[in-house]
């Protein structure tokens, strides 16, 4: 079998460093070891209109940001699929036969859908009376995981890349793979989740300290912020509120700077830029007992952070600069991604029995069947 990935972003704005640890700079590593036989990367504009139904123009203009953050990490259009979501008809005509495979019930459970509905406002019942909330919840939105599964089951994906809080959408589509399997033959491939291999990467924190980087609250640290903007940010993150003074001992668990760390830095990072220190480990040791203050700290992640960011920076520009050959990249990516689910579907189809007009027997054999009877 085929070794095939599945994976993207909706463009709801720039992709910042939760998405990169959380699956881009793996994604880029994929590609370059060769192991795969295609790699599609999907901007999934579709998806993202389930809740920016209104202002269309958004997810419009956030398309190329995407795209720019893709090329700009080190996606080569010549070893994957970059591709626009609503470009891939296909994808619908699936998910509305998958929809027969799953009840409300169960998107009802679905921890992501439940997490989603709360960070975006929306409340489970049409009539609250919280005039803080949007009223109602889009069906499109509701099935969100149906809507995945088309996009992973359409290319034939073997291995999905994502964060920790992408784990039960997998889920419902191994659910939906298996359900349709037994009931039309062996057809749909059964995707497996491949997580980051770093804890810190699975859920980067917000430079405010919270649970999860989102630009909804503005805790985001942009791959395309300029040097001075990574400063800025790394020096006004959340720490350790107990650690008022350098003397003081700080904790490290749920100190956000330190988290970063876990996630950015490297051993050759401590002779280059903190060589008074052998490892990570006696950094955190030292701030732990006291004696080691946040600007020194925040000051090395600033460092890191700005050397991992440089090479992007500077891909980000020449493709800048090259906005008509982003979108030739975006366009042949869609052709190809919309020859691969056409195959799916025509499998799907078939399975399902709905493949009417290509099914020559069938067609015969009624065909017999009438003339006998008016024979």
């Amino acid at each position: 079998m085929a070794k095939i990935i599945l994976t993207g972003d909706r463009p709801t704005g720039k992709l910042h460093l939760g998405h990169y640890v959380g699956s881009l700079r793996r994604r880029v590593e994929l590609q370059n070891s060769g192991e795969f036989d295609d790699i599609f990367i999907m901007i999934a504009d579709a998806q993202a209109l389930t809740d920016n139904w209104d202002n269309p123009e958004k997810v419009r203009q956030n398309i190329i940001e995407v795209a720019l953050d893709y090329l700009s990490a080190g996606l080569d259009p010549a070893r994957v699929t970059i591709f626009v979501q609503s470009q891939v008809a296909e994808l619908c005509e699936l998910a509305f036969y998958y929809l027969n495979l799953v009840t409300v019930q169960r998107l009802q459970r679905n921890p992501t859908v439940k997490t989603e509905m709360q960070q975006r406002g929306y409340s489970e019942q049409a009539e609250t009376g919280d005039t803080t909330q949007k009223q109602g919840l889009p069906v499109g939105f509701f099935c969100y995981p149906i809507s995945q599964a088309s996009d992973i089951t359409a290319f034939r994906a073997t291995t999905v890349p994502v964060g920790e809080d992408q784990e039960p959408m997998i889920e419902q589509t191994r659910e939906i793979v298996h359900k349709f399997n037994a009931l039309y033959g062996e057809t749909l491939v059964m995707p497996e989740i491949l997580l980051p291999d770093n804890a810190a990467c699975l859920r980067l924190p917000g430079t405010d300290g919270k649970a999860k980087m989102s630009k909804s609250l503005g805790n985001c640290i942009y791959l395309s912020d300029t040097a001075a903007e990574v400063k800025k940010k790394v020096m006004g993150m959340y720490t350790d509120p107990d650690h008022l003074r350098v003397e003081d001992p700080g904790k490290v668990e749920g100190n956000a700077v330190f988290t970063y760390l876990d996630a950015f830095c490297r051993p050759e990072h401590f002779a280059k830029y903190l060589p008074e220190y052998e490892s990570l480990d006696a950094l955190k040791e030292h701030y732990r007992r006291g004696g080691l203050g946040d600007v020194k700290v925040k000051k090395l992640l600033i460092a890191i952070l700005n050397e991992t960011l440089d090479p992007i920076r500077e891909r980000r520009r020449y493709y800048e600069e090259r906005i008509e050959e982003v979108y030739r990249v975006l366009e042949e990516g869609s052709a190809h991604a919309r020859k691969a689910a056409a195959a799916t579907l025509r499998d799907v189809r078939n399975a399902m029995k709905i493949n009417y007009f290509e099914d020559k027997e069938l067609i015969a054999a009624q065909a017999k069947a009438y003339k006998e009877k008016h024979a």
